[in-house]
């Protein structure tokens, strides 16, 4: 029996919901319904018309449903008379299949059937810069190796404090929160659990930074790449899979603690990411990120080869402990739905092909690159991820064609108008339009 999202409503002194959805770009959309009008949203959906966003449909075709999961619910921790709501969406009596939070429960549905759930964690680091964008915020954190810089950290307590006590408050289990290796950058971990869940969660936490951000006189970003001497944003996921309470990639019998079915996974993983990236990296300015030259500390901490490892920082596929994985290819811009649906996918072809993922490199591979001249590299463009996941037969497979087919036309359309008035080349500086179209991404 689900939750009577209006006696709920009563019960908390909710008076509006926002029910929202995330599109194909991962923007967040919403609207705004008085909770005495929540019965009926609760049963039909919130109407939208999918042309107005990032969705491949057409002014002709007939409104599109949001329809809320009471289990998403969260009541903002800093104004206590909303709630949010993730939402599926509905057209026709059919859910939209093209639609980020389906591809994803579509996915899990194949999964279930082998009695498996996958659980992960996300990462997600973000810039806190001027309100133009043009810098970061703090213009006394300019330390070449600011990772940890206890004094730039404390500088950002009250915002930092707002976001974590609002994490601890909906049970999240925020565990540490830190400033990365960026100046202006920060990162706060909090625990992992079902993977729709954790898209959710991601989905409401860059929301939350971004408005406590704003209450705080600041503006924060998840752009891949918004200053090009500066490592860029990344957004990485820890991995397992679970039978009930058993972590089915555990094995402590192997050296890296991993399964049989885990380096399946990761096998698979390690065949599609050329694919995926088109995903995981999913704006033009993301490949300023991808295949980057050194920043200012020394290191992008972003991969540029397909290789896996044990715990090192420098491969584009980590075990830092047994029985998990860490992917660290995706960047900030990454749709928290896409992300887990891609690693899903990929997993379930490792797991039926029985994907061997090679042997595992122990190499510093942003300096021992050239020793490896047969691994393959990640795309240098977007242009070429959509190309590779265009004449990726699994891909297709796994999220039907015309899924595929409506997501490349959308994001090819982005690179026209792209470039329409810019060109893109990583030697030089980061474009308006890529500030303009990916800082609130």
């Amino acid at each position: 029996m689900p939750k009577n999202l209006s006696k709920i409503a009563k019960s908390k002194k909710i008076k509006y919901f926002l029910i929202s959805f995330v599109d194909l770009f991962g923007v967040l959309r919403s609207k705004l319904v008085p909770a005495q009008a929540i019965d009926e949203m609760q049963k039909n959906g919130a109407g939208f018309a999918g042309f107005a966003t990032w969705l491949d449909m057409s002014p002709a075709d007939s409104d599109m449903f949001a329809i809320p999961d009471p289990e998403s619910l969260i009541q903002l921790p800093w104004n206590k008379e909303v709630g949010w709501l993730a939402s599926d969406l509905w057209m026709n009596g059919k859910p939209v299949k093209a639609s980020p939070r389906i591809m994803l429960k579509d996915q899990i549905a194949k999964l279930n059937l082998l009695n498996l759930k996958m659980k992960s964690g996300v990462e997600c680091e973000y810039f806190l810069i001027s309100e133009d964008g043009e810098r970061i915020a703090d213009a006394r954190d300019i330390q070449s190796k600011p990772c940890y810089d206890q004094s730039a950290l404390m500088r950002r307590y009250e915002l930092i404090k707002e976001i974590c006590d609002s994490m601890i408050e909906l049970g999240w289990n925020p565990y540490q929160n830190d400033h990365e290796d960026a100046n202006g950058q920060f990162e706060m971990n909090w625990d992992y659990s079902d993977c729709l869940v954790t898209a959710d969660r991601q989905t409401f936490f860059k929301f939350m930074v971004k408005s406590l951000a704003e209450k705080h006189g600041l503006r924060a970003t998840f752009m891949p790449k918004p200053f090009s001497n500066l490592t860029g944003n990344g957004c990485h996921a820890h991995v397992s899979l679970w039978d009930g309470k058993v972590n089915k990639f555990l094995d402590k019998g192997d050296r890296y603690g991993l399964s049989k079915i885990a380096y399946n996974f990761v096998g698979g993983l390690i065949k599609n990411a050329s694919s995926l990236s088109a995903f995981f990296n999913p704006t033009i300015n993301s490949y300023r990120r991808i295949n980057a030259p050194p920043t200012l500390s020394g290191a992008t901490w972003s991969p540029s080869t397909i290789s896996y490892t044990g715990n090192n920082r420098t491969h584009m596929i980590r075990i830092p402990d047994e029985g998990r994985f860490e992917l660290r290819l995706m960047d900030g811009s990454a749709n928290p739905y896409l992300i887990q649906a891609g690693i899903l996918a990929s997993g379930l072809f490792g797991m039926k092909n029985k994907s061997d993922p090679g042997e595992p490199l122990t190499c510093n591979m942003y300096t021992d690159y050239k020793n490896y001249p047969n691994l393959p590299k990640l795309p240098d463009i977007l242009e070429d991820a959509l190309e590779k996941m265009d004449h990726n037969k699994d891909i297709r497979e796994s999220f039907g064609n015309d899924v595929i087919d409506s997501y490349l036309k959308l994001k090819r359309e982005e690179i026209k108008n792209f470039s329409r008035e810019e060109t893109f080349q990583k030697n030089k500086s980061i474009t308006d339009w890529e500030k303009k179209n990916t800082l609130d991404c």
